[in-house]
């Protein structure tokens, strides 16, 4: 007996996750995991990255390098955001 409603298996799981409420959580781990490779070199000044109400709140040791990253911050946003494929922050603070 052959089934004629076959579905991608890709597809049935994005539809669990969203279901299940793991789709956020899921994007912000994506979000914060490609830190490192958006940053480069950089990303060794920058600890503690956490994501709440859609802000990504990043720990600078270089006072420099927050000078240079908040007059980007909202090139950051968008790049983070396009790597995910989902919009996951709104906004990026810098301390």
């Amino acid at each position: 007996m052959r089934r004629r409603e076959t579905e991608h298996v890709g597809d049935v799981l994005k539809r669990l996750l969203r279901q299940e409420g793991l789709e956020g959580p899921l994007n912000e781990r994506r979000l914060l995991d490609s830190w490192p490779q958006l940053m480069g070199s950089n990303a060794k000044y920058t600890t503690n990255l956490y994501i709440r109400n859609q802000t990504l709140y990043v720990h600078l040791t270089s006072a420099a390098l927050r000078q240079e990253l908040m007059m980007g911050r909202q090139a950051l946003v968008r790049a983070l955001n396009q790597r995910v494929g989902a919009t996951v922050i709104t906004n990026i603070i810098f301390r």
